[in-house]
């Protein structure tokens, strides 16, 4: 007998008999019912909240299937909720884990010819409600995030009962699949990739590949490997070879070099599984110093200054995620010259393709643990059901070259503090949380012992409870003071931290995706709508307010939404630059976030839909591999440079003042080598060399020191040493001229005085080369747009700095 995919012929219908639909697999419950008619699309306006009566109902989705023996197993995975499995009318299992598999017997109930499948799938919001009054007591939730309550208590995406970005509609379904296969057929059910890496320089490596085979006990495995065969008889349900592999080609993290992947295939009778391996060692480094306890990331010997974003959910619905929309937003992180991603711990595991991106495109995978800003139970059942999800994810994803960290949750010690029960009742919570990290940890290793474990994001180490929002001593922090405490960005530069997994600041999404999913009447900042998509309570209020600070306000709403992604990507850039600074000190920095679960207010540097906000275009600049930055020290100006690349390299730096006329006058010029290991300082001014009206502009160029070597680049910034709203900006008149080249299109922009943060808007979906560019005059700027329709004429628009807080007003 073959394997049979369930994949089609399923129905899906509600306990009160309304509704009867046909789908199929993978599915979740609010994509259907909206694509079938029967509820609004819940992204446009304000329609969210008319669809949560969805998750309030029972379901069941059921189908036939033939069967030609009655020693089957029945597969299923991804299943989003929690769901009563029959067949026939037995009930063969209950499934209340979305991160696990489930493989059933069926010989006692299936039979020849037609059988039935049925999975009942609870209300997620009942269900939850009454694990929470099965507690002894109560455990709590984040009511801020969740405006439905109890997602703690449901092993599914914390996120999906709501966040302070993402929408409130929990829904259920089928994430993975169903099948039925022989009881007995022999299979590989997973394997482990050992690495072991001979000498500092890698130059030989030994992989051991053991395959976990059911039902093949003295069968030969076949292995295939880097051009080489091993075979090994299955002993005990093991079948283990081993190889050597002298001068490997490595792998390395976007930036460091290539990403070469070795084949791996495994066969034993019919079973054949085949994985690409990439050959490298990831170490998590963590040690002590004179100023507390370090954190950084250590390849094939080097130190890697971590350099990337925070992965949620590519979509608030898992039945809309789709594998090239996902790769374009992990190619996005990669052209913004990110080497790391975080998959944070309120959304979900990744499938396999998303790792396999990952290993071809260098980005290192910091994976969290499903587990995110609540308190959770620490009963028997929750924990055994937590340990075979954790066996099974690592078992899953072990050999990824990619997978970098293994980390316990997102901020549950932060919920000690926060909560009114944990404060009241420390000892019980923390307790229960130990209990649970210790879960955790006894898992992984047990699936993976060469495994990388930190406890808890952030946290200052093992057994150490304090605040890591705060403290910058040792371990990784989540730096939030800025956005949640309305503090001013200058205050990113008073930390020192060793690692950063989280900060950000919010902007309103794209006027393109503010056009597919805002009516024009609801376009206002404080519409019932714009709220509606503005999940962090006065975050709205935040963004415009926080503007009086640096800007002057624009008058239009187009104005508001364009400055919002100009301030956003400030605040962060202070962040970086600043942190880079501090090079071998800080050793990474994950801003929050990337990509939007939905079209939001939002922390994101991609808009729902991929397209680039202003925010990336300057993490492109402000991530690149060699930079030069600005430090600014009580009425002087340090410059300092870094060089993350893996050789030094040959720097030129120009300095120089600028006008708002766009009038230049030189102030310094140096060439250094640039070292790898840390940032040093290349250039120290007086501040008073500066004029009132005079902002910084510096240039630099760089290239490798041997013949034939590649590296080699430029780049540039300004500094405003004063709020923006300082400067007396003129109309710089921006001339637009286009030359239609194949598939592409040149621009080039020039201007008669300085232009700051000029941006360009096409008509059409596409991407640009860059954006939010400073404009000289005499120094017109040639920028590429790759239309997604290259035969549809594409028109553009400009905007800027002057444009919007000056130009509307006259």
């Amino acid at each position: 007998m073959v394997t049979i995919e369930l994949t089609e012929g399923w129905r899906f219908f509600d306990a009160e008999g309304d509704y009867d639909l046909p789908v199929s697999l993978p599915f979740d419950s609010v994509s259907t019912m909206v694509k079938a008619g029967h509820a609004p699309e819940p992204y446009v306006g304000d329609a969210e909240a008319a669809l949560r009566w969805i998750a309030e109902r029972d379901w069941v989705l059921c189908r036939s299937v033939e069967l030609t023996q009655t020693d089957v197993e029945l597969v299923l995975s991804g299943l989003d909720g929690v769901v009563g499995v029959s067949v026939n009318g037995v009930d063969v299992v209950t499934a209340d884990n979305a991160f696990r598999t489930w493989r059933v017997d069926l010989s006692h109930c299936a039979r020849l010819g037609d059988n039935q499948i049925a999975l009942r799938f609870r209300s997620v919001i009942q269900a939850a409600e009454a694990r929470q009054k099965a507690q002894p007591f109560y455990i709590p939730y984040h009511k801020g995030n969740c405006p439905i309550a109890n997602i703690n208590m449901l092993r599914k995406q914390q996120c999906d009962f709501g966040w302070d970005w993402n929408t409130a509609l929990a829904p259920f379904g089928v994430s993975g699949g169903v099948s039925i296969c022989s009881a007995m057929k022999t299979r590989i059910a997973h394997l482990h990739v050992a690495q072991a890496h001979h000498d500092t320089e890698a130059q030989s490596v030994s992989v051991t590949v053991t395959a976990h085979v059911v039902h093949g006990e003295g069968a030969v495995a076949e292995m295939r490997f880097a051009g080489r065969r091993r075979e090994a008889v299955v002993t005990d349900g093991v079948a283990q070879a081993v190889f050597f592999i002298e001068e490997p080609q490595l792998w390395w993290p976007n930036g460091q070099g290539d990403q070469p992947l070795y084949s791996l295939e495994i066969r034993c009778g019919a079973a054949v599984v085949m994985r690409r391996i990439g050959l490298r060692r990831i170490e998590h480094v963590t040690v002590k110093d004179a100023k507390g306890t370090g954190f950084k990331f250590r390849v094939n010997g080097r130190d890697v200054f971590a350099k990337g974003a925070n992965w949620i959910p590519a979509d608030a619905l898992h039945g809309r995620i789709e594998r090239d929309k996902v790769r374009d937003l992990l190619q996005s992180a990669v052209d913004a010259h990110m080497n790391m991603i975080r998959v944070w711990g309120g959304g979900r595991y990744e499938p396999d393709w998303f790792y396999d991106l990952c290993d071809d495109m260098g980005l290192m995978v910091w994976q969290d643990f499903m587990f995110a800003c609540n308190l959770y139970p620490a009963d028997r059942a929750f924990l055994s059901n937590v340990a075979a999800e954790v066996v099974e994810q690592v078992q899953r994803l072990q050999h990824h070259a990619c997978l970098a960290l293994w980390c316990g949750d997102n901020e549950l010690l932060g919920m000690l503090h926060e909560f009114p029960e944990a404060r009241a009742n420390r000892d019980r919570y923390l307790v229960m949380y130990d209990r649970l990290n210790q879960t955790l940890e006894r898992a992984l290793f047990e699936a993976d012992p060469q495994a990388n474990w930190w406890p808890s994001s952030p946290s200052l180490g093992p057994l150490n409870y304090g605040d890591a929002w705060h403290e910058d001593s040792s371990g990784d922090m989540h730096v939030w003071t800025v956005w949640h405490e309305n503090m001013p960005f200058e205050a990113y530069r008073e930390m020192t931290p060793r690692f950063v997994s989280e900060f950000g600041f919010q902007s309103f999404p794209s006027m393109d995706v503010i056009r597919r999913f805002i009516a024009p009447e609801d376009r206002n900042m404080a519409s019932p709508v714009m709220d509606a998509h503005q999940k962090n309570a006065g975050g709205n209020a935040r963004i415009v307010g926080t503007m009086m600070r640096d800007f002057r306000l624009p008058e239009r709403f187009e104005d508001l939404v364009y400055l919002s992604q100009v301030q956003q990507g400030l605040a962060i850039k202070t962040a970086v630059t600043a942190w880079r600074a501090l090079k071998p000190h800080c050793m990474g920095t994950l801003y929050w976030q990337l990509n939007d679960t939905w079209p939001c207010a939002s922390w994101s540097s991609l808009d729902y839909g991929g397209g680039w906000k202003i925010l990336h275009h300057m993490a492109a600049r402000f991530y690149a591999p060699v930079l030069v930055t600005i430090v600014p020290q009580y009425g002087r100006d340090v410059f300092k440079l870094i060089n993350d690349l893996s050789d030094e390299v040959d720097v030129s730096i120009q300095v120089a003042a600028v006008t708002p006329k766009g009038d230049v006058r030189p102030l310094a010029e140096v060439s250094v080598t640039a070292m790898t290991h840390k940032a040093f300082e290349v250039l120290e001014l007086e501040r008073d060399l500066l004029k009132q009206d005079e902002f910084y502009v510096f240039t630099w160029q760089y290239r490798g020191q041997h013949e034939g070597q590649n590296e080699g680049g430029e780049g540039g910034d300004i500094h405003a040493p004063k709020p923006f709203k300082a400067y007396d900006l003129i109309d710089p008149h921006i001339v637009i001229e286009t030359n239609e080249l194949r598939e592409k299109i040149e621009i080039t922009l020039a201007a008669e005085a300085l232009a700051l943060f000029v941006t360009l808007d096409a008509d059409q979906p596409g991407r640009f080369s860059a954006n939010a560019v400073t404009l000289l005059p005499n120094m017109p700027q040639k920028i590429i747009f790759v239309p997604q329709d290259a035969d549809i004429n594409t028109n553009f628009t400009v905007q800027h700095l002057y444009k919007a807080t000056l130009g509307g007003a006259k």
